[in-house]
């Protein structure tokens, strides 16, 4: 039995005194998931190993995204709204981030269109949003601080800042001048990630908190292009966020284009993206980490396109409404615009949307009912719309899979709010403990083939390493010198 331990020992130790190969730089390592050395000891498979173990691990983590859309139509949120919310949400399967836009939060009128930028909207849809994703878990969004820090037409949240609150937060201090609505901010489990306002165009983004701590979240940035009257107001345009988590780029795009369902009209909307695809820029600052990000919208990684968009159907008023009974989903789709502009040489060409299974969003006659504008007696002061998909969601970029999308029957305004949940594919790059721990016990030479001017300081290392490790299991002199 002793005889047998102490040739496994000397197995263990005959690497060290083998003399390293030349590196190969063009050989690419393996790791096989074979067990342990059955009695061949080549140095190879230390070499393959080792090499392997040092690289950076590159993972791939999935991310669940909500993404939704409604054109609230000027109306300010009640608080009977957060049911709405609710089902809105979908907070029976909670997603880890949440990518809200909002159409005509304030009516499009001239004073709100070229007068100043208001927050107060933009704040309390906001505040609702925050009270409804925490609310769920017993964590009200109660933060006075954190809602001063949202008045403004765009918010970003300083993820450095955060992290060290939320250190600072685990730490018992003298400080217990907080404030009870304080406490309960910290114990939030979404917090607000980027908000950004434009007229009536807002952007909402929220993320789980323990991601924050989770992943490296950075270069957060947002824009706002203005494409409405003239070309440059902001009754039409859209607002984007830009930012990365870990080595995977975002993109999110709330947009409102041009209305009407005349002849022709699609085309001044085709025009409106290609100027927002044109004019949307994310430029360096010097708050940026040392790596790249996307200047532009086509340049990352993961691009979502959502918003009221108001694509219509080149169809007949009464033909529509003729397949929307008998709920003819795909043959109604066959005349849908929007469609047409994700075909070759369309301005959304490549460009993927979920399977439509719901009935057309936009326009239902008045809030609180559920009946289209129009197909019948025109009543005083309503417009006749031939119903359309005007609500869409748009992705573009690989490692994104949609799981669901759907409509709400939220009654609140003469849209339907539309969403959409998916699963993308994140790349985390990590140092693996590993190979930290076999970079402290293996010989340079090793871990690292050098030149031949090093071979001599290699060696030596390698046996005042030996000894040190024959002294520690006190193998006999016999052993000793057979190594």
């Amino acid at each position: 039995m002793g005889r047998q331990n102490q040739k496994q020992r000397t197995r263990r130790f005959k690497w060290f005194k083998r003399k390293p190969k030349k590196a190969d730089p063009y050989h690419i390592n393996e790791i096989s998931d074979a067990g342990e050395d059955d009695g061949d000891d080549s140095m190879d498979d230390v070499e393959e190993v080792v090499s392997a173990e040092m690289d950076p691990c590159i993972s791939t983590n999935k991310l669940r995204i909500f993404v939704g859309t409604w054109n609230v139509a000027g109306r300010s949120p009640v608080g009977s709204l957060a049911v709405d919310l609710d089902e809105w949400l979908n907070l029976k399967d909670a997603a880890d981030m949440y990518v809200l836009g909002f159409q005509e939060i304030v009516p499009l009128k001239a004073r709100t269109v070229i007068g100043a930028e208001d927050p107060t909207e933009a704040t309390n849809w906001n505040l609702l949003i925050g009270k409804t994703l925490n609310n769920k878990y017993g964590c009200p969004w109660l933060s006075p601080k954190f809602s001063q820090n949202i008045s403004s037409d765009s918010y970003l949240l300083d993820t450095e800042m955060e992290s060290s609150l939320s250190s600072r937060a685990k730490t018992p201090k003298k400080e217990w001048w907080r404030t009870q609505s304080e406490k309960l901010y910290w114990g939030s489990k979404y917090k607000l990630m980027a908000s950004k306002k434009m007229v009536g165009v807002l952007i909402s983004v929220w993320i789980r908190r323990e991601l924050l701590r989770k992943y490296c979240i950075s270069n957060v940035k947002v824009c706002s292009v203005a494409c409405g009257i003239m070309g440059y107001l902001g009754n039409k345009g859209s607002v984007s966020v830009s930012m990365s988590i870990e080595g995977t780029s975002f993109c999110f795009v709330a947009a409102h284009l041009a209305s009407g369902e005349k002849k022709g009209d699609e085309g001044r909307r085709n025009h409106q993206v290609s100027e927002i695809f044109k004019r949307t820029s994310f430029p360096r600052s010097p708050n940026d980490d040392d790596n790249p990000h996307p200047l532009t919208i086509l340049g990352h990684d993961q691009i979502f396109w959502f918003g009221d968009l108001n694509y219509r159907l080149y169809l007949e008023d009464n033909l529509a409404r003729h397949l929307i009974k008998k709920q003819d989903w795909r043959g109604l789709q066959e005349f849908d615009q929007l469609r047409r502009e994700q075909e070759e040489g369309g301005v959304f060409q490549g460009w993927r949307e979920g399977n439509i299974e719901f009935p057309p969003t936009y326009k239902y006659s008045s809030s609180n009912c559920n009946r289209y504008s129009g197909g019948g007696p025109n009543r005083s002061g309503e417009k006749p719309r031939t119903p359309a998909w005007c609500d869409r969601i748009l992705w573009y970029g690989k490692g994104v899979k949609q799981l669901s999308y759907f409509r709400s029957e939220s009654r609140f305004s003469d849209h339907r709010p539309v969403s959409a949940l998916f699963s993308t594919q994140v790349e985390v790059t990590r140092s693996n403990p590993k190979a930290v721990a076999m970079q402290s016990i293996l010989p340079a030479n090793i871990m690292s083939p050098k030149n031949a001017d090093l071979a001599k300081a290699d060696e030596e290392a390698a046996s005042t390493l030996l000894s040190l490790m024959v002294k520690d299991m006190e193998l006999p002199p016999t052993l000793i010198k057979s190594l």
